[in-house]
């Protein structure tokens, strides 16, 4: 089965993650994909180390934080290296500036991207974009497009070649 990376701000928020977790994630592994999840904490260890750096002294936290990010940042790049696609939501006042730098990082290894805008504000540079040219471009020519529609996304997805 093929792999797929989601890029998403959706796991910030206790708002958003509801719709990640139940509506977003369980249509795309419907499509027949295996995810690469950014969000999965499942034994809970990333959000035990934050808790316990929360209790740090000034510097000890400042090195306990620049280690999980470190770790997080690896993982993730992990995650992209190894999926065959990536599907990226890119809602906002503006692209999310980790789902551009993940966009972009996946298009630079070939992949293709199939980009999802719910959010009805514009943010197009002009006209002729829906999102930040350069994320539309990166997008656009690896194969993918951006889709205004949940299910027509996936059924882009769906249809990928990899």
């Amino acid at each position: 089965m093929p792999s797929v990376y989601v890029a998403s701000p959706l796991g910030f928020s206790p708002a958003t993650r509801g719709y990640y977790d139940e509506v977003l994630l369980p249509a795309v592994a419907a499509a027949g994909w295996t995810i690469h999840d950014p969000w999965a904490d499942l034994d809970g260890s990333v959000d035990a180390s934050f808790a316990e750096a929360k209790w740090l002294g000034p510097e000890s936290r400042l090195a306990a934080l620049r280690q999980i990010n470190r770790s997080l940042g690896q993982a993730n790049e992990d995650l992209i290296r190894t999926a065959d696609a990536l599907f990226a939501v890119l809602d906002g006042t503006d692209v999310d500036s980790g789902t551009a730098a993940e966009i972009g990082f996946a298009a630079a290894l070939g992949k293709p991207t199939i980009g999802l805008r719910l959010d009805i504000r514009s943010t197009g540079d002009n006209d002729g974009t829906v999102v930040n040219l350069q994320v539309q471009h990166f997008i656009e020519t690896r194969g993918g497009k951006v889709f205004t529609e949940l299910d027509e996304a996936v059924a882009a997805l769906a249809a990928l070649k990899v």
